[in-house]
């Protein structure tokens, strides 16, 4: 049986320079594993799991295991879905299949050493096959061609760097790429309720990779003397924002026209107020 024993490392701030790559790498693959079990499995079993509890399990359970001479592990997606459609629904399953793997490695070992490697692996080839969702593959000409190109980057790294973390990472930097790409639109829609008035109302996520197109959508010359901003169809995310609403003020009161804010939802609000930009009624 293991023993509990602190490992015989040195603990320096070079050593765990060395150990973070391996340790963060590891990490990322593992909360992420755990999540999408956890997600395949709440639908399988049309359930809710709590994921954070599910994340804080693990990495106790990676701590304590290492001070036993063990590896760090995760969630298996096909384990799990194996297990889920064989019937096992509650954490006894779990339980059971951990205690019987238990068995196997303390008494049943020559046996388990007399398996081929071969063997192992056509099961580990069919538990994949099993388990992969075909439908990405079918239908992959009909996802957005943003998600089929984020899927097929992915796959391609983890199988030309053997190492999944790589791949995870650069799908997560791809999705986070395209989702800022999808939201840097903004646009406005004028409405001139009366002769010396005019109302603009702006549409798209107001952030740093919007802000030069926002300054460039008024004409602060020809304008009339009142202008009404309002924001009921857009939201203020960052400084840049608020330095580029401040920007639109100023042009407008360089030409002696009053600028008010509408429509702003509390957390833009917030932000504003907080930098102090404030329209010329003080809205």
């Amino acid at each position: 049986m293991p023993f509990f024993h602190i490992p015989d490392v040195l603990f320096s701030i070079e050593a765990l320079m060395i150990i973070l790559p391996y340790s963060l790498s590891l990490a990322i693959v593992g909360i992420l594993e755990s999540l999408l079990t956890a997600s395949v499995l709440d639908e399988m079993t049309e359930t809710t799991s709590n994921k954070n509890k599910e994340v804080r399990g693990q990495g106790i359970a990676n701590i304590f295991t290492g001070f036993f001479g063990g590896m760090a592990g995760c969630a298996l997606i096909g384990q799990s879905v194996i297990n889920v459609r064989s019937g096992g629904r509650t954490r006894l399953s779990t339980l059971v299949s951990g205690a019987f793997l238990l068995f196997l490695i303390m008494a049943l070992s020559d046996v388990v050493n007399k398996v081929p490697m071969a063997a192992l692996v056509g099961v580990m080839i069919m538990v994949a096959i099993s388990t992969f969702d075909w439908k990405s593959v079918y239908h992959i000409h009909k996802v957005p061609r943003t998600d089929a190109l984020i899927m097929i980057v992915t796959v391609a790294i983890v199988l030309y760097t053997h190492d999944l973390s790589k791949g995870v990472l650069a799908g997560v930097i791809l999705s986070a790429l395209v989702l800022v790409w999808k939201m840097a639109k903004i646009g406005v829609s004028f409405s001139d309720d009366q002769p010396q008035h005019q109302t603009y109302h702006v549409k798209g996520q107001l952030f740093f990779g919007t802000t030069s197109r926002f300054v460039a959508l008024f004409d602060y010359v020809d304008d009339p003397q009142q202008i009404t901003l309002d924001f009921s169809g857009s939201h203020i995310w960052d400084q840049s924002a608020v330095s580029a609403i401040a920007k639109v003020k100023s042009k407008y009161e360089q030409q002696n026209k009053q600028v008010t804010f509408i429509g702003l939802n509390e957390e833009s609000k917030l932000v504003i107020l907080k930098l102090g930009v404030t329209s010329s009624s003080g809205h």
